[in-house]
């Protein structure tokens, strides 16, 4: 799936502090994320937004994490032990052709794809296939850097988006980002 994939090192920097005053993971995802539910974030990297989605599914709910880097994953489960969150995330290592998927179909209320659809290849299967795994009425958000995408780029995704039965209910404010919050039909 990944065109270009994100260093390693690059993750410990994603992880800083300082990010939360322009992306802080609470506010940009309570809003659509509950206690109970079924949530994935792709592209999770070191869990920046991984481990603030499971403390709001709660214990009854789960955060499943995909990267295609298994390093990314290991730091990610390392810190998800550190503050007892470990029980509620599943992590998944997927590869460039796919997500590996195919069990989730239909199963997620909400799904994250923060500032990675721009490193696949193929915004295409990548939307379908994510798009297969949200239930009725379940929600997608994507945030591109809008230093990486311009937002006729990310309109293109949209449209994409749109043609996998998702629809646009929201365009998120995200500081240095473009974003639209998606409900599947």
């Amino acid at each position: 799936m990944a065109e270009r994939v994100c260093p390693v090192w690059i993750g410990y920097l994603l992880l800083s502090p300082l990010r939360k005053l322009f992306q802080n993971p609470n506010k940009i995802l309570s809003p659509y994320v509950k206690n109970g539910m079924k949530v994935m974030d792709v592209g999770s990297a070191m869990g920046y937004f991984s481990l603030e989605l499971a403390k709001l599914v709660g214990a009854n709910g789960k955060a499943i994490c995909v990267d295609m880097q298994e390093k990314m994953l290991d730091v990610l489960k390392n810190r998800a032990r550190k503050v007892n969150l470990l029980e509620r995330i599943e992590t998944r290592l997927c590869n460039q052709e796919s997500l590996g998927l195919d069990d989730l179909k239909e199963k997620l209320d909400f799904v994250l794809a923060f500032a990675m659809v721009h490193e696949v290849p193929d915004p295409i299967p990548f939307i379908k296939e994510v798009s297969g795994t949200i239930k009725r009425k379940g929600y997608l958000l994507i945030s591109e850097p809008a230093g990486h995408v311009t937002e006729e780029n990310f309109k293109k995704t949209i449209s994409v988006a749109e043609q996998n039965n998702l629809k646009v209910i929201e365009r998120p404010k995200i500081k240095g980002s473009h974003s639209a919050l998606f409900q599947k039909e």
